[in-house]
């Protein structure tokens, strides 16, 4: 059984394990804007967004680093905290399906994302079974474009269903699902 904390050794040599993610966010940030398509505008937002988040207590970040370090994924979340804002945005959604209740004593999965050149290898896998094990709350939730997409496909083959569907996030152009599921998560 692999601790919380310790690095996976993964295919391809890459690494993964804990990432000090406020010293390499602009790094993190290049491979969300590759993954996710995001401009330099968006992705100025979200610098400071990520910064924030890591200030939150019990916040925490995993990394999946190539031999000489360079960053090709990462992940992070921390406890769920209903004054945050994407809990004040999506609770109305979650309330209107009956599942308010998973706002509380879950793990938010913040932001997930792999670099596309390192994408369906298993890393994303590592990343949020990692980081959830590590977990002390009973469950996690998370929110993705609400489409059907192999992150979509990732999240129900680790155990995660749909919430609540059609959630508008204000200057989000598509709409999100919210989902949650029982920790640990589902293995193969």
């Amino acid at each position: 059984m692999r601790l919380p904390g310790q690095a996976h050794r993964h295919p391809d040599d890459i690494v993964i394990g804990p990432v000090d993610l406020s010293a390499r966010v602009d790094e993190a940030l290049a491979v969300q804007a590759l993954a996710f398509g995001l401009g330099a505008d968006e992705v100025a937002v979200r610098r400071q967004i990520v910064l924030r988040h890591l200030t939150h207590p019990g916040a925490r970040a995993l990394g999946a680093t190539v031999p000489g370090g360079d960053l090709v994924g990462f992940v992070y979340g921390m406890p769920n905290d209903r004054t945050h804002w994407w809990s004040t945005v999506v609770e109305p959604y979650l309330r209107a399906r009956g599942h308010e209740s998973w706002l509380d004593d879950s793990f938010v999965i913040t932001e997930l994302h792999v670099h596309p050149r390192y994408q369906n290898h298993g890393i994303g896998r590592t990343l949020i079974t990692a980081i959830t094990d590590g977990a002390a709350e009973p469950r996690s939730i998370l929110s993705a474009i609400d489409i059907e997409s192999p992150a979509r496909g990732l999240y129900r083959s680790l155990g995660y269903e749909d919430l609540a569907r059609q959630v508008l996030f204000p200057s989000a152009p598509m709409p999100y699902a919210v989902m949650g599921a029982p920790l640990p998560l589902r293995r193969r």
